[in-house]
């Protein structure tokens, strides 16, 4: 890993969480997530199953966590399994955790190698009377692929049919949305690097530089601070490309007197920040395209004071439409007759305005979090509203990450990184 050794009690903390809300007489169990094949022996590179890295730390495949609060033996109460290592392991792979290392990661005293979880699971589910497995219920998961958390819970229902199943997901939303100091510090590192990659943009771009260029110099910067590189898939979109939500191609050569919209962010020890900005390829916005970036930033910023604890997300994306309607009206997009005959299931708005305008954001881009309870004081949200009008070759899109306060409003994680238009015309001629 490219990231510093995060302190052991965050995690001590996370596994307390859990634990708390668990059933009497119960056990959990998280696995890593599988190193998945691409072809012959070429594999894609390893990303951590997030929930058993928040409750132990453990960024390595192959491992388990088990959970049971109330196991007779006290060592049990906490145990991970690792895949043993070796000195040729060493050689050919590269360090993997010892029970030692494992121990300054997590926190847990109890570390067994991967061989010995058959028959120490049995031992501990003979005590137990019910079991949580981990199952993903993301409201956008795609689930057509079978992990290796999928085949233990079919392995492990065969095996212990008479045992009570509960769910961690709705535990694991409810906990993992709320952030400790320590995660919103890694998250503001992540908004850091993704900060030094936008103003090397700014230096860079001018017309007939292409997209994959601008990708390439943001990777090459996100790389050099430590981040494993992008998020997410980076949209890197000039011109009516802007227009396509999920652009992803960037092949295309920027143009005199187009916007680029940029929808890129670093990670940082496997945080992700989220930001959007809209650059002028010539490092000047026409008239039209400055006042459609200033009504889209209108929008930003009030939406924005919206998010306070006690806020329903079905409510403040409601509140957003409105926000947004005053604005096309003024753009001369939609008109009044158009509010007046809309479908209420597809407001006239959603012409150009047709996303939702925040996500939970942590150790996941899309974090999870729990949609339909108030919003709370810790939580995360990007907030980005957007303006697309493909018959002008226009899109504007802007975005930050915002924490949610106790009181008063969202403490801005990219508040550092140029979002004015004139600041972003200065900065590109300076």
């Amino acid at each position: 890993m490219k990231y510093d050794r995060i302190d052991s009690n965050l995690y001590t903390a996370n596994r307390k969480k859990f634990t708390e809300r668990m059933t009497a007489n119960t056990l959990a169990v998280f696995n890593s997530n599988d190193i998945f094949p691409i072809s012959a022996d070429s594999t894609m590179p390893f990303q951590q199953h997030r929930d058993i890295l928040y409750l132990s730390g453990v960024d390595q495949e192959e491992s388990i966590l088990v959970l049971f609060p109330n196991a007779s033996n006290p060592a049990h109460r906490e145990v991970l399994f690792l895949k043993e290592t070796s000195d040729l392991i060493a050689v050919w792979e590269g360090e993997k955790l010892t029970k030692e290392t494992a121990f300054l990661t997590s926190g847990i005293k109890t570390v067994y190698w991967l061989q010995q979880f058959p028959t120490i699971f049995k031992q501990l589910m003979a005590e137990a009377h019910g079991m949580y497995l981990n199952t993903n219920e993301h409201l956008r998961a795609n689930t057509e692929v079978e992990t290796r958390e999928d085949r233990f819970i079919k392995q492990v229902k065969q095996d212990y049919p008479a045992h009570q199943v509960h769910k961690s997901a709705p535990i694991m939303h409810k906990i993992r949305s709320i952030k400790e100091a320590v995660e919103l510090e890694l998250m503001q590192r992540a908004c850091k690097i993704t900060e030094a990659g936008v103003r090397r943009l700014l230096a860079f771009i001018k017309p007939g530089v292409w997209e994959y260029e601008i990708e390439a110099e943001l990777a090459h910067e996100f790389l050099r601070n430590r981040s494993k590189g992008f998020a997410y898939t980076p949209i890197v979109a000039s011109g009516k490309n802007a227009c396509v939500l999920h652009y992803i191609e960037n092949n295309q050569q920027c143009q005199d007197g187009d916007v680029i919209l940029l929808d890129v962010g670093a990670e940082y020890a496997n945080y992700s920040s989220d930001l959007t900005r809209c650059l002028p390829v010539n490092g000047r916005f026409t008239a039209r395209q400055k006042a459609v970036y200033n009504a889209v930033l209108h929008v930003k910023n009030e939406a924005q004071k919206l998010l306070v604890p006690g806020t329903i997300m079905a409510e403040y994306h409601k509140q957003v439409g409105s926000l947004m309607e005053e604005q096309l009206i003024g753009l001369g997009l939609i008109s009044m007759e158009d509010i007046k005959s809309q479908n209420p299931d597809w407001p006239a708005y959603k012409k150009y305005f047709m996303h939702g305008t925040s996500h939970f954001l942590g150790l996941d881009t899309h974090d999870v979090g729990i949609w339909h309870e108030p919003i709370s004081a810790g939580m995360v949200f990007t907030c980005e509203p957007g303006i697309y009008i493909p018959e002008e070759g226009l899109g504007i899109r802007l975005e930050d990450d915002l924490v949610v306060q106790a009181s008063g409003a969202p403490f801005n994680l990219m508040g550092d990184i140029p979002i004015e238009a004139e600041a972003i015309e200065d900065l590109m001629n300076a």
